[in-house]
């Protein structure tokens, strides 16, 4: 049964969500205050780079069960079901969360609705927040206590997060136990499709669907900060990171997934969670449960600063040394510079005197507006002529798959630092380039 939908806010995650419910069968409309991304998303263009995602919007303008507005009252008026998808950035000078865009949607909303309407929250937030606004909906709302709201965390990750909405690998949803109830109907209804596909549905408590978000990511990011610790141990004796991790990796309990060495975790949900899970438990008097988040976080960032004297120690002296960064955003198949590991090894390369020239298939127009300064190329190539090193610094297929004979002829000195354990290692060895990998042997 398709459901009149609406997704509050049309980032990373309300833009696909919006899309994706339409491709479900639902009539969705997308809100966001800001006009531009509104019309270019009116038009079928994704304001940002995900896979899939622009096609998927122009079926669904298309097919008419998919538009966007800048008006919240229009939102209300149209549909029955609402999607939080706003930012909860980290606050500035802070490791919690801002609510501002969250609290601002339901301030806006709630007192517009004047029947039966259910409130779905995507956004992730410090728990306890769920609860504080189902009591202001009620509040607010001309309906009273037949304005519901629950928590249905979203589990995306950017380059396939289209295929994350359309088949999901489980859907959370949280209900408050005090209400009437009609919030799991409604998710069943709207979710429809992948439980149809045996999709695990689960309901839980408010609080406890806040919790699952924030563990999940407290989980990922402590596997690869733990993989990263172990590197710096390879580093020191000799051993080789990448052997390692494969053979844990075997083990079912441990597996091989998030094993990867490199430059760190970034972009906007690790990192801004963490830290926001972190000060949400001492908020709570419970900080001590959660101290381990800070050494995971302290070896994350310290993988930047090691990767700035990997480089020194190849070329010798920064200053004046010309080095090509391949990869500005955090992960490959997104242009998201948020918190990028690639892009700050750039930046400090650059302001230890380097001369750094950056390319990436999608992120350059992000990235050059936080660091400026920096040379973009539209091609690795070119960003490779006559460089004194080379760092590949994310794992995108166009750079796993130079060819290290031809990329040598138009190098000035041929250096390369793996900064994600991502290349043929033994092909560029018998090209006759220095290697350095993260956690592995040197040539």
């Amino acid at each position: 049964m398709a459901e009149r939908v609406s997704v509050l806010g049309t980032g990373y995650l309300g833009a696909t969500h919006a899309a994706g419910m339409a491709e479900l069968g639902h009539e969705v409309i997308g809100v966001d205050i800001d006009p531009d991304k509104v019309a270019r998303l009116s038009a079928g263009e994704a304001p940002f780079f995900e896979p899939g995602l622009p096609e998927l919007l122009r079926k669904h303008l298309d097919s008419g069960r998919l538009r966007f507005t800048t008006e919240v009252a229009e939102a209300a008026d149209f549909a029955d079901v609402h999607f939080i998808g706003v930012g909860t950035p980290q606050r500035k000078g802070e490791y919690a969360a801002d609510l501002t865009f969250v609290d601002g949607v339901i301030e806006t909303l709630a007192p517009l609705l004047t029947r039966p309407a259910t409130i779905l929250g995507k956004s992730t937030v410090p728990v306890g927040t769920a609860a504080r606004l189902a009591a202001r909906v009620r509040e607010l709302a001309p309906v009273g206590d037949e304005a519901q709201l629950g928590w249905n965390p979203e589990f995306l990750r950017e380059g396939f997060a289209v295929e994350d909405t359309l088949r999901p690998d489980r859907i959370v949803v949280g209900v408050d136990t005090a209400g009437p109830g009609a919030v799991e109907d409604v998710a069943r209804r709207v979710y429809a499709d992948a439980i149809g596909r045996d999709t695990p549905f689960l309901v839980t408590d408010l609080a406890t669907s806040e919790l699952i978000k924030v563990s999940a990511n407290a989980f990922l990011a402590t596997k690869i900060s733990f993989i990263n610790a172990i590197a710096e141990v390879c580093e020191a004796t000799g051993a080789d990171v990448v052997d390692l991790a494969d053979a844990i990796g075997h083990d079912a309990r441990i597996g091989r997934k998030f094993l990867g060495a490199g430059l760190g975790f970034g972009g906007g949900c690790l990192p801004k969670d963490i830290r926001a899970f972190m000060a949400r438990a001492g908020e709570l008097g419970v900080d001590q449960a959660l101290t381990f988040l800070r050494e995971v976080d302290n070896v994350n960032m310290r993988r930047r600063d090691q990767a700035v004297g990997m480089a020194e120690d190849m070329v010798g002296v920064l200053p004046g040394a010309r080095i090509a960064v391949l990869g500005a955003a955090f992960k490959p198949d997104s242009d998201d510079i948020r918190d990028s590991p690639a892009l700050d090894v750039a930046g400090k390369l650059h302001l230890h005197g380097a001369l750094v020239t950056v390319h990436d298939p999608e992120a350059n127009a992000n990235a050059s507006k936080v660091w400026p300064t920096l040379t973009y190329v539209d091609d690795a190539i070119s960003a490779c002529q006559g460089a004194d090193l080379v760092v590949v610094a994310t794992e995108w297929k166009q750079f796993r798959e130079l060819d290290p004979v031809a990329l040598k002829g138009i190098v000035a000195h041929a250096r390369v630092i793996d900064g994600r354990n991502c290349l043929p290692v033994q092909d560029w060895i018998d090209a006759g380039w220095h290697y350095r990998g993260v956690g592995r042997y040197a040539s």
